[in-house]
């Protein structure tokens, strides 16, 4: 167990260089927890993850507050919610949203400390000063691959030298891949191909490593041959994702790094696929979290129900690198002391969802609160036909499902996800596919009433532009 010695530097107190543990947070993009082996999917072959998950702590009850991209990006690496730091939706292109220039992030933080930090992998958040890294990676081409931005694996490979050179002087290393996301391509099939290699001979899913029969549809989606095509393209590039933890872990090792490095894998959203992504529904926001602390870790293999996230991941990082900073900074708060003790997770009961914008024509704003019993979502324009990212409507999954008329997508039907009441309250230990609505329901307006209260409390500190709906609408 380290022992911290408290100096003052830049306005935080952190704990000399040969003391602090290098630090990686490794960000997949789309990676549901139900297509992982360790959250129990038996389908999917996630061994490099599933081995870290048994030398460190896997997280049942992570959260992300907004099942968008940038926005959930922003959270992750400032400690704030998106509706405060200002990134409300996607950064890139057209859509043009981006950070507040007086917002501090965790790279900036982590180098006024000492660390060398260094990004590598998607970026999606703006502006570049906010985020300023000291070195940002490059990634070799595939040629197997075609666009470097699917070499998942050649990601961990451009850290190489950022990790052999460590000593005396600890690194933070934020590696974002780009898979398990959509590539907006198409097979043979027609179906997406999520950054797969293109079927030129004809083969269909014979390229694939899972066969469409095999996978397992989570209930939150319609059992038909679209989605479980579309599925086993997910599950291969999930495998990326897989292979590039274990470059990394092998590169660490080589290096004589490994006991020294907190390694810390999550995603920051759900699948791409309706009634996931872009939703506060529990496929789009409970994800997987796994954290290997450094040095000799008592509690490996081990799991815990605390519930945590993602505005805790930044305070949880610098007090891994020994630095102490207000905790009143942040809207999240440091989650080590569950390291330690995984089944004391008194306190760690509720967490709070908001989302705004996906793209910049998907104004959804919509606000939650998650306990251990309920989930109250509201919809603050709910009067608004609920709006489809450009992937998700032209998935097979959606298309299959209207083509066929479908009346039910999943557990709830298509009429239900499409036109949303303004409350969505359900009871979450009978109903965790949050499929019957009891926001109406005459036996539960107690509990509405009270998760309401605790919405609006949480919109007054978090400093929530959207607080004032309530006073003007």
């Amino acid at each position: 167990m380290l022992v911290l010695l408290l100096v003052f530097s830049v306005g935080a107190f952190a704990a000399p260089d040969s003391q602090r543990p290098n630090i990686i947070l490794m960000v997949a993009d789309d990676h549901g927890r139900e297509a992982f082996g360790a959250y129990g999917n038996e389908a999917i072959r996630t061994p490099h993850l599933d081995k870290l998950a048994s030398e460190g702590l896997r997280f049942n009850h992570a959260y992300a507050t907004t099942a968008s991209c940038s926005a959930s990006r922003s959270v992750l690496l400032t400690g704030l919610h998106n509706h405060a730091n200002g990134q409300y939706g996607h950064e890139h292109s057209y859509h043009h949203f981006s950070t507040f220039e007086s917002v501090r992030s965790l790279p900036v933080r982590l180098s006024e400390v000492g660390y060398v930090t260094a990004q590598v992998g998607k970026f999606h958040l703006g502006p570049r000063e906010v985020y300023r890294f000291d070195q940002f990676l490059k990634v070799k081409p595939d040629p197997t691959l075609g666009r470097e931005e699917r070499n998942s694996v050649g990601m961990a490979k451009a850290a190489q030298a950022l990790i052999e050179s460590a000593g005396d002087q600890p690194f933070f290393l934020y590696l974002a891949t780009n898979d398990p996301h959509r590539a907006h391509l198409t097979n043979s099939l027609g179906d997406n191909t999520f950054g797969n290699a293109a079927d030129d001979e004809g083969q269909g899913l014979a390229r694939l490593d899972y066969k469409a029969e095999d996978v397992i549809v989570p209930d939150y989606l319609p059992d038909i041959p679209e989605a479980r095509r579309e599925l086993a393209e997910y599950y291969q590039s999930v495998g990326r994702v897989d292979e590039t933890m274990g470059e990394l872990v092998r590169m660490l090792k080589a290096a004589g790094q490994y006991e020294n490095t907190v390694i810390i894998y999550l995603s920051d959203n759900g699948t791409a696929m309706p009634g996931a992504k872009t939703t506060l529904y529990d496929p789009g926001v409970r994800l997987p979290l796994v954290i290997k602390p450094a040095g000799n870790y008592s509690q490996a293999g081990g799991a815990t129900e605390a519930m945590v996230s993602w505005p805790d991941i930044t305070p949880t990082i610098l007090s891994l690198a020994g630095v102490q900073v207000p905790g009143d900074e942040f809207h999240g708060r440091d989650i080590s002391p569950v390291l330690k003790a995984p089944n004391k997770t008194a306190g760690f009961d509720e967490v709070y969802g908001s989302h705004t914008f996906h793209e910049l024509t998907m104004y959804y704003p919509m606000r939650s609160v998650r306990t251990r019993d309920f989930k109250l979502i509201w919809n603050i324009a709910a009067g608004l036909r609920y709006p489809f990212a450009s992937d998700l409507y032209v998935s097979s999954t959606w298309q299959g499902t209207t083509e066929r008329e479908l009346v039910r997508f999943g557990k709830r039907t298509v009429d239900a996800y499409l036109h949303r009441q303004p409350f969505e309250l359900y009871d979450m230990r009978g109903d965790g596919s949050e499929a019957i609505n009891l926001a109406e329901h005459p036996d539960y307006q107690h509990i509405k009433q009270a998760l309401i209260e605790k919405i609006r409390q949480f919109q007054q500190q978090t400093s929530d532009p959207w607080q004032y709906k309530w006073e003007y609408e």
